[in-house]
């Protein structure tokens, strides 16, 4: 078993990407957000505004009309591009997408049994610089996986998946009580198998590594057990990857920094009626508990 590493304010500053004064949009890469749809519409809009407020020089969101509609409304700094709607089209669309995205997320906000969901996550597991897969991405039949393991086995950059313990019993074809039981163990050996960074969500989260390091950050809110929680994760994430950071690293630190977001709204808004979207809010502070300034001098 590796040796546990807890997530801290020590390890986590010196994970911080360089912020030049003399940067432009482009210096700080470009997320690419495929989430959302017709009734999950907010997934998109949480997911971009982490996004945004993570430091990621553009932001665009790939999603269908009326999820669109929502991210223009709520989240003006983010560009948009539509899903169309066959599946060529969609998947050569994604390709060209990729070429101008430092990385991607897929998932969150797309239901399970979208058509298209297996072919659009080959096609950026095969393409995307940095990748990130939660939630539809990873609740489909238990096999998608076996079908989508060689995609993630050879990637250079090894992509982050996001789930919580539902989805990764399912896709370990466990008991949820056998995966928080052996949480440690089953997040390794996933991360070492399919060469990807496993960021377990609990209470307690775990973030396993494929050369096998693991990183728990224990630090329980129930505040955070609330339906976009994940989202806003999801989408820091990627924009800490659009900025270049290791897979291992942009997980660590969104962990700890949407953790640190957490307790400042549940101190001020407290646990029962804060809400995924208030952790945007306070993600200013949150960077400053993670020790990250402002500009490198």
């Amino acid at each position: 078993m590796a040796d546990t590493v807890y997530l801290s304010k020590e390890l986590i500053s010196g994970f911080e990407p360089q912020r030049p004064d003399n940067g432009h949009k482009n210096t700080f890469g470009t997320a690419l957000i495929c989430a959302g749809s017709e009734y999950m519409s907010g997934a998109a809009v949480m997911a971009a505004g982490a996004a945004l407020r993570s430091g990621t020089g553009l932001v665009r969101v790939f999603s269908e009309e009326k999820t669109l509609d929502a991210v223009r409304v709520n989240e003006p700094c983010a560009l948009l591009a539509l899903r169309p709607s066959e599946t060529a089209d969609l998947l050569r669309k994604a390709k060209e997408l990729c070429k101008n995205s430092s990385a991607v997320l897929i998932g969150s906000g797309i239901p399970e049994d979208y058509k298209d969901m297996e072919a659009l996550t080959a096609r950026f597991i095969e393409n995307a610089a940095g990748l990130v897969l939660d939630a539809g991405a990873l609740t489909g039949k238990p096999d998608v996986l076996d079908r989508l393991a060689s995609g993630l086995k050879a990637r250079e950059n090894p992509a982050v998946i996001t789930p919580h313990i539902g989805e990764f019993a399912r896709l370990l074809r466990l008991s949820n009580s056998e995966v928080i039981e052996k949480a440690e163990e089953l997040s390794l050996s996933f991360a070492k198998d399919n060469n990807c960074v496993v960021v377990l969500k609990n209470a307690r989260t775990h973030i396993a590594t494929p050369d096998g390091k693991l990183f728990v950050n224990d630090a329980a809110n129930s505040g955070l057990a609330k339906g976009g929680s994940g989202d806003v994760l999801a989408g820091l994430i990627t924009g800490f990857l659009a900025q270049g950071m290791e897979a291992y690293k942009a997980a660590c630190s969104a962990v700890y920094i949407h953790s640190k977001a957490g307790e400042a709204a549940a101190d001020e808004i407290g646990t029962r009626a804060m809400l995924p979207a208030d952790l945007i809010v306070y993600l200013p502070g949150a960077y400053d508990d993670a020790g990250w300034g402002q500009a490198d001098e």
